[in-house]
């Protein structure tokens, strides 16, 4: 597959970018700064960038129908309102806050929320996937680390996700009607980083990710410098380089959903690769050949 090379989308870097939305009803970009603890909203046509602060780490955001965003941050799920910058809380976190918060979420077709954990430590398996059908938030997976790379095939029977920190991709089978998964199978399993290997030469890990019209898989592979286009199979189809060494999740924008954005994280990283990489915490953007699945608005 060919496609340009990316170019830098938005001039303010993040510390750590994450879950690019492009909302389906106002054709704008909206992205996560969660070291930053910040919300950021993209017009392409303008180029203008909108910045909200916030208390404490967003982590993802999804759409409402009508108007306003689902925030998924450390301290619970709330309402948020671009307009006036309030927020209205939706659930508590249902963890301890002090090792744990939301990381990696997004609505299924139906409009129910999924989102997962990431337990900060990363020295065991404590986090955990969970879904919000509007009334209460209820734990689905638990043995995860580092929750990550939610999406959905376009016929809405198959859900993915990710453990970042297993370097696994997982596919279910997924029951629209009852919101239920089962025969969890590996996707795609990818080689661990040894100590003694050089940066250069690792391939990364599984990070965010988003589903294109033809049911392939895009996934960020941090550390890697790279995009990966996977086949329902879990073949590699297309790997895309990238100007910087974190990609963290990619989403498909734009009128024809064909504009790849991707966000990308600086927070942490050493200063020698920050002097090479400027574009390091940066939005990306590359044009591609197949379009994307757009994004499904929370259920009301």
């Amino acid at each position: 597959m060919s496609a340009q090379p990316p170019i830098h989308a938005v001039s303010e870097p993040c510390l750590l970018g994450e879950s690019p939305l492009w909302h389906p009803d106002e054709g704008l970009l909206y992205w996560c700064d969660i070291e930053g603890r910040a919300l950021h909203r993209l017009d392409p046509h303008s180029g203008a960038v909108r910045r909200w602060e916030l208390p404490c780490e967003p982590a993802c955001c999804a759409a409402i129908p009508g108007g306003g965003l689902l925030l998924a941050m450390r301290d619970g799920l709330w309402q948020f309102d671009p307009h006036s910058g309030r927020r209205r809380s939706l659930a508590p976190a249902p963890y301890d806050a002090r090792t744990e918060r939301f990381n990696d979420g997004k609505c299924d077709p139906q409009g129910r929320f999924w989102v997962g954990t990431i337990y900060e430590p990363r020295d065991a398996a404590r986090a955990a996937l969970y879904c919000w059908d509007g009334q209460s938030l209820e734990r689905r997976v638990d043995g995860i680390t580092v929750s990550n790379g939610l999406a959905w095939s376009p016929d809405g029977a198959t859900m993915y996700c990710s453990d970042t920190r297993a370097h696994t991709v997982w596919a279910y089978d997924f029951d629209a009607a009852q919101g239920s998964l089962s025969r969890r199978r590996v996707l795609r399993e990818f080689p661990r980083r040894d100590p003694a290997q050089p940066l250069s030469a690792y391939g990364g890990r599984p990070d965010g990710a988003a589903v294109d019209v033809e049911g392939c898989y895009w996934v960020a592979m941090y550390e890697g410098q790279r995009l990966l286009r996977l086949a329902p199979d879990g073949s590699v189809l297309a790997e895309l380089p990238l100007p910087v060494r974190c990609p963290t999740m990619p989403c498909f924008g734009g009128a024809d959903l064909r504009t790849l954005y991707i966000t990308t994280a600086r927070h942490g990283r050493p200063a020698q690769e920050l002097a090479a990489q400027p574009l390091a915490g940066a939005v990306l953007a590359l044009r591609v050949e197949v379009p994307g699945w757009p994004a499904h608005l929370l259920r009301p």
